[in-house]
This record gives structure tokens, sequence and C-alpha cells, in this order.
């Protein structure tokens, strides 16, 4: 039988279960449907870190102390291409906590608030009367797709995936660690640069560990992608040897498609909404959901136009500053002189902070501290020795 629904919401990760949250929060009598190919609990490949920022679109959702349980950690230390170290207290304390239990609890809030979450596989996406119909039985006034970097959604509307050059690829597993590691740990790698491996302690004696790349990179190595990424994972953190690897991808936010088509809306990962610094995505995925569930319950006929302009009043900026940047990080040396100068100068540190995991953007006066360090290492100066190969 056909169903109709005011808000159908593919993808129960963050940003679908934001999604779904949010316009039940805005319109207590719609109808939700949330569909997901998998069922809760399922391993989700990611760093799981969930930051500070993050913890406030929880908040914003009414779930304040859904994490509250995993230990906090509150430290972050930063290795250069280079070599250049930088390690230090973060303004507020970060969390990992693994997607097994993070997209569970999200679901059973789901639940919790009347939102039927069933068990579905999207095949086809089409229209009927002018509003989107799902697999010739489901229709819908809104669909928001929060099915992830390889979304089906996407590909049924036509939207192009993220350009090679701006997608990543990593390899993520678990190790065990002292109880005690309270240090979320960032070491970069020049060669095939930009490259990291991580490490980010739970709080139980394990961390969630991984090594990420441009896949390009990997591509141009023109070794098999496991030998790569579990090699310099080995290389990068000798100490920590993982286990239950997985491999995934991440859509960087420079190539980010249009947020959509018609009434239906594009979250999360499947908006190519990755910080293309460090790879964060639970804080973009909340947010953008949390945005769409609003523009879906709202905005009436036309709910495009109303997220787009959201996304672009919480984020515009931000992302603007974080595609700059991206070029400029293309050189190690640039990461090199921000790993240096935060050491030094601990509004720097927290700046990188706020860039790499939230929504943060960068002032004037700290652009030029990185970038006069940058230039000072990088150009000739009188008196100064320069060896030519």
């Amino acid at each position: 039988m056909d169903e109709e629904w005011d808000l159908v919401v593919i993808g129960g990760g963050p940003a679908g279960s934001a999604a779904a949250l949010q316009a039940r929060r805005l319109r207590p009598d719609a109808r939700i449907l949330l569909l997901d190919r998998a069922d809760f609990p399922r391993d989700k490949a990611c760093g799981d870190g969930i930051a500070a920022h993050a913890r406030d679109e929880l908040a914003h959702l009414g779930l304040d102390g859904i994490i509250d349980d995993y230990r906090p950690t509150p430290r972050l230390a930063v290795i250069s291409p280079g070599g250049a170290r930088v390690e230090a207290a973060v303004a507020r304390p970060n969390h990992v906590v693994p997607r097994t239990v993070f997209d569970a609890r999200l679901i059973d809030a789901a639940r919790a608030h009347d939102i039927e979450v069933r068990r579905h596989r999207v095949r086809t996406l089409t229209t009927r009367g002018g509003l989107p119909l799902i697999d010739d039985t489901i229709t819908a006034r809104t669909v928001i797709a929060a099915d992830g970097a390889n979304s089906t959604v996407r590909r049924l509307l036509g939207l192009p995936p993220s350009p090679d050059r701006h997608t990543a690829i990593a390899v993520r597993g678990y190790a065990d660690v002292p109880a005690d590691d309270d240090t979320q740990l960032i070491a970069m790698q020049k060669d095939g640069w930009p490259a990291y491996a991580w490490s980010f302690p739970i709080g139980d004696g394990t961390a969630n560990v991984g090594f990420g790349m441009l896949l390009p990179r990997l591509r141009a190595t023109g070794l098999p992608g496991r030998q790569v990424l579990h090699g310099r994972l080995a290389e990068l953190l000798p100490h920590l040897p993982a286990r239950d690897l997985r491999a995934h991808h991440l859509p960087l936010s420079p190539g980010r498609p249009r947020p959509g088509a018609g009434r239906v809306l594009l979250a999360g990962d499947a908006a190519g909404l990755i910080n293309p610094l460090t790879g964060e995505g639970i804080y973009y995925a909340l947010v953008s959901g949390r945005l769409a569930g609003q523009a879906a319950a709202t905005a009436g006929t036309d709910p495009l136009t109303a997220y787009r302009h959201a996304l672009r009043a919480t984020l515009g900026r931000h992302l603007r500053t974080t595609d700059a940047l991206h070029l400029a990080a293309q050189s190690p040396a640039f990461i090199d002189a921000a790993v240096t100068t935060a050491a030094h100068r601990p509004e720097v540190f927290d700046l990188l902070v706020e860039v790499g995991l939230g929504a943060g953007t960068v002032p004037p006066p700290l652009a030029w501290a990185v970038a006069r360090r940058w230039l000072t290492a990088a150009l000739p100066l009188p008196g100064r020795r320069h060896h030519t190969p």
C-alpha cells in the first residue's frame, strides 16, 4: 500500500537522526519516517571524535547528556609534516564515542520521540504529484538524504559525487592504550602530503586509531590501497598495533555538491560536508541535519531555499575559510608554520581547534602571524645560505 509522510529521512547516522529530531521538535504533529539499510547498533568507520561544538548541537536537540558516561579527552597534540609539535589543553574537552554506541543512542532518541524507524534500502526516487516518491510506494512532502559519502539519493538526483581531488580515504581501527591516556594525537606525514595518522583515546583503555590521505595521492603510489594505508598507520604509530581495520571515503567540503534538488535536501557526508583540514564530520553532520530538519518542518513549499540560506548563515564564512586554508595547506611548510606558531601562541592553538573541529574563522591578524612565519621560512633573506640540489 502507498504511504504518505510529512518527512522521510534516509540514513540513520548523526545527520539523519538530527534532522528527524529537529523536525519533531518544531512539528510535534508531523508524520516522520527514518529509513536506514542497516539495523542498529551497527559499526561505522569513523574517527569517533565528538568535539565540544558537536555537543552544542546535541544540546540544541535536547540530548545534552547522551554521552556523559564517556570520559572527556582534555588535551590535543599535533605533529606537523616537518616535525613541529604542539600539545596543550583544549578550551573545551572533546569526547570519543564509538559510532556503534553513538548512532544507536541517536536512533533510540528518535524512537522515543515517536519517529518511525525502519530498515529499508532505497532503490528509486521519482516524483508523484510534485512530491518525492521513494520506491514507488512512499510519498513525502520533503526528503532529507543523510545516506553517507556514497549517497544513493545524491546519485538518483543526478548530482555528481565528490571529485577525486577533493576525496580522501582513511583506514580506521582500534588499539590498546594506557587507561589514563587523555590526549588526542594527530601525527602528520610529509610523504604523500596531505596525510596524517591519529589516536583518539576513548577512556576505557582503547583508542580509535587510523590513517588518511587524498585518494589521488594513494593511487599515485601504484601500490594496493590496503598496503599503503595499513603500512603508513603502522609506521606513524608503531606503538599502537591496530585491529578491526576498516576503510572509508571522506568527501571533503571544497568539493561539496548543491545541497539538494526540488524537495530533497542533502545533509552530512551526502552533502560533502567533511572538514578538509581534519576530516571531522560529526559536527557538520549534526548541524546540517538540524538545519535540514528545520527547513523541512517550517519552510512550506520551498524547503531547499530555506535550507541553503540557513547553511550559508551558519557555515558560510567557516567553509570559505576552510576552502582557503585547504589550498594553502597543500604546502606542508604552511602547516609547519601554523603548528609552530600555535606552540608559541595559545590563541592560535585555540583558533586551530575552532577551525578544525567547529565553525571557526581566522581573524586577519592571526592569519598574518602564520603567513609571516611561513614566508620567513620560505623566502631567501640576506645572509641566509641556500643550498640547491
